[in-house]
Parts: C-alpha cells; sequence; structure tokens
C-alpha cells in the first residue's frame, strides 16, 4: 500500500501525512457503514472504540482531519484506487474466497447529492448547434429536451420504475462472485448508461482481475 502511493506524498515538506492504510481503512469504514461525508465519518470515528480500534487509534489520539480524506482521493487518482481494488481481488482469489466461476452482475441507482434547484433544462441537439436560429427550429421539430443539473453535470436523469419521476442519478455496475460474495469489479457511469451496454464490459474486466499474477 505505501509503495503504491510512495510518489504522491512529501517525506521532507509539510505536515506529516496519513499512513495509507488508515486512511483505506477510514474509506472503507465509511463504505460499509453507509456514510458518504467525510464530516459525518470522522465524527463517528471520534467517539466510536471499535472504528478507532480498526483503523489503528487510541482513545486519546488525535484523528486526521475530515478534509484529509478529500485532499488523499483527490491525490490519488481513481487509477490508483483501482490498482488497490484488483490487488484486493486477486488476494481473494489467492486465498480462494472467491473463484470467478460463476457471478451475478448487478446495478445500483445512486441518487445524486444534488438539490432540485440545481437542475436546468436543455435541448439534447442545442448544445453543439452552430447558432441559435438551427437549435430553434430542431427544437421544433423534436422537440427532444431532457434536464441537467448545473452543479453535478455528471449526473444524468434516471429512474427506478416508470411510475416514478425522474432524479439526477448515477449508476454502479458490479460484478459480484458467487461463492462467498466477492465484489470482483464495479465501476460508476452516468444515470443513462443502461445495464446492457456494460455488462459485457464489466464481465471481462472481473476476468481479467480473477486471472492475473499476483502482484
Amino acid at each position: 500500500m505505501r509503495d503504491e502511493v510512495a510518489n504522491v506524498d512529501c517525506t521532507d515538506n509539510g505536515r506529516p501525512g496519513i499512513d495509507p492504510e488508515v486512511a483505506v481503512r477510514l474509506m472503507l469504514t465509511g463504505f460499509l457503514l453507509g456514510i458518504v461525508h467525510n464530516r459525518r465519518l470522522m465524527r463517528e470515528t471520534q467517539v466510536n472504540i471499535a472504528i478507532r480500534w480498526f483503523v489503528g487509534y487510541g482513545l486519546h489520539e488525535a484523528l486526521p482531519d475530515h478534509s484529509s480524506l478529500t485532499r488523499i482521493r483527490q491525490r490519488w487518482g481513481e487509477a490508483r484506487f483501482r490498482r488497490i481494488f484488483e490487488r484486493t481481488v486477486q488476494a481473494c482469489i489467492e486465498a480462494k474466497i472467491a473463484e470467478g466461476e460463476v457471478v451475478h452482475v448487478d446495478v445500483s441507482l445512486i441518487r445524486a447529492d444534488v438539490s432540485w434547484d440545481s437542475l436546468a433544462v436543455r435541448h439534447v441537439e442545442a448544445v453543439n448547434a452552430a447558432n441559435e436560429e438551427a437549435a430553434a427550429k430542431n427544437s421544433r421539430k423534436t422537440g427532444k429536451f431532457k434536464k441537467m443539473c448545473v452543479t453535478d453535470p455528471d449526473a444524468t436523469m434516471a429512474t427506478r420504475a416508470r411510475n416514478r419521476r425522474l432524479e439526477p442519478a448515477y449508476k454502479q455496475h458490479a460484478v459480484v462472485d458467487d461463492l462467498r460474495g466477492v465484489v470482483l469489479d464495479v465501476a460508476v457511469t452516468t444515470g443513462e448508461i443502461s445495464e446492457g451496454q456494460m455488462i459485457v464490459e464489466r464481465i471481462d474486466a472481473a476476468a481479467a482481475s480473477c486471472s492475473a499474477e499476483p502482484r
């Protein structure tokens, strides 16, 4: 773990850094307990002895600031987290608690943490229109409109059922091993991406993780 993030930490300047293992344990705790905000996670860690034990902090030791977790996520980047995840999958394969022979694929719709007041309406084909006159003409012909979130444009409109209203959302595409429920692969997309568009790609990625050489 330390070798994986060594090139993004400075050892001789600035404040003492957070142990990478501690950072990952805190993030994992937030995931397992369903705590998505760093402030709330650190408030819970402050008074929860079990979490303190899990991350390796004593009762009287000062915990990292919540903003440190945000900066760590930004500094490490998605690719580095992906490599850590793949190494974890490989460890599960070697320990024979996952096989990759029978898998389940599922998608979870995640409501974006944005206000309805942040939504705006735009014409799909008018985004790249050459001029306002052409855009207006196309708008009258097709009438295809959609809502977008101005504060989180990556979140697109989706719904769980036809009788529910569209909401700004993401989709989490997961591949889970049948043996003991180990997650072999996961990807997050905008709410517009359907399961059918991702299923083959995610299964291939899970198979690659299962067959990868130990690192």
